[in-house]
């Protein structure tokens, strides 16, 4: 038995056990009321690229529990869960007020938030407290934490958007801003040409949160519900359909629980050569060489690029830069 099988029976065994506990009221109802404001390309409404609604709203489905996300202002959104006109979101980070009346989900994505200047800025700043007189522009409703909050002596200039802030960036309002490296992995890959003569990307992460799925605790059965959430979401990490989702060819989380991550394929064709961008979804990998990286194909661990059946090497969707696994995606893109 691969370890795919395994984890899909495990997977399922849970999964029946999670939804015979459910309170009728709870499985029976039409589905959650979820809300969440617009925050590309992480939530938006529908048609525009939302991967963490994507994400929980496929877990949720797996797990058959029916859902739907209102998109709405964020103090709506905060009103309306505490109100009760809505039982959660797709997209939160933690805070000890928000346990208080709110369960948390496994995190399913990390934000690590980098710097970005014009181009020829100084972009190596290890820590927040760094940048000291200088502006910097971020979406301002977000509790980004006390790596951001502590920071004396920077002038934060409030966003509504990443769009919005590369516009202050651009027309020296700002001398830098805040983005997401996921974020920033999509306009280096996506816009590499405006990107690369534009802007100065950092690499080190000034904030980090990481990004849950929450219900309120009064709803019924809410334990169950986030339960079933996070065994569907063990199975989108190494199944391909988290990647898919995230439209990256190659992730890298723990597949197996032994504390070790692997480089997870997109799919039985991994292309002609070893991945030149790998997107760490808890930003907890090392730069490890393709001979002693371990890779999760279709089930199967191998360590090292070597150790991979050629069957598997040819040219398919995990290779990012895959035209054709590209075609009819709506990509994250910002106007410079």
């Amino acid at each position: 038995m691969t370890i795919l099988a395994h984890h899909a029976k495990r997977i399922a065994f849970c999964l029946v056990a999670v939804l015979a506990t459910l309170p009728a009221q709870a499985a029976d109802q039409d589905e959650l009321r979820l809300a969440s404001d617009a925050w590309p390309p992480f939530t938006d409404r529908p048609g525009n690229h939302r991967i963490a609604i994507e994400i929980v709203h496929t877990a949720l489905e797996r797990a058959g529990i029916e859902a739907m996300t209102t998109v709405v202002g964020w103090r709506e959104v905060v009103r309306g869960i505490r109100q009760g006109s809505f039982d959660g979101s797709a997209a939160m980070w933690r805070s000890d007020e928000r346990e208080r009346d709110l369960l948390f989900s496994d995190p399913y994505l990390e934000n690590r938030l980098v710097l970005v200047g014009r181009k020829g800025s100084d972009v190596a700043a290890k820590k927040i407290s760094d940048l000291g007189g200088k502006r910097v522009a971020a979406v301002g409703h977000y509790a980004y934490g006390e790596e951001i909050d502590s920071a004396r002596g920077v002038l934060f200039i409030s966003g509504r958007s990443d769009q919005e802030n590369l516009d202050k960036l651009l027309a020296g309002e700002a001398d830098y801003m805040l983005v997401d490296a996921l974020v920033a992995l999509y306009l280096l890959t996506n816009q590499p040409q405006e990107a690369a003569a534009t802007l100065e990307f950092g690499t080190t992460p000034l904030a980090r949160r990481t990004l849950h799925f929450v219900v309120r605790r009064d709803v019924a059965g809410a334990e169950e519900i986030i339960e079933a959430f996070n065994t569907e979401l063990r199975g989108m990490l190494t199944d391909g359909t988290f990647a898919q989702i995230l439209h990256l060819g190659w992730i890298q989380v723990d597949v197996d629980g032994d504390g070790r991550d692997e480089v997870v394929a997109l799919g039985g064709q991994v292309g002609l050569a070893p991945p030149g961008s790998i997107y760490d979804v808890f930003g907890t990998m090392p730069e490890t060489p393709p001979e002693k990286q371990r890779f999760f194909i279709q089930g199967n661990i191998y360590e090292g690029w070597d150790a991979i059946p050629e069957q598997y090497k040819v040219q398919g969707p995990a290779d990012p830069m895959d035209t054709t696994f590209k075609q009819g995606t709506t990509l994250f893109t910002l106007q410079f």
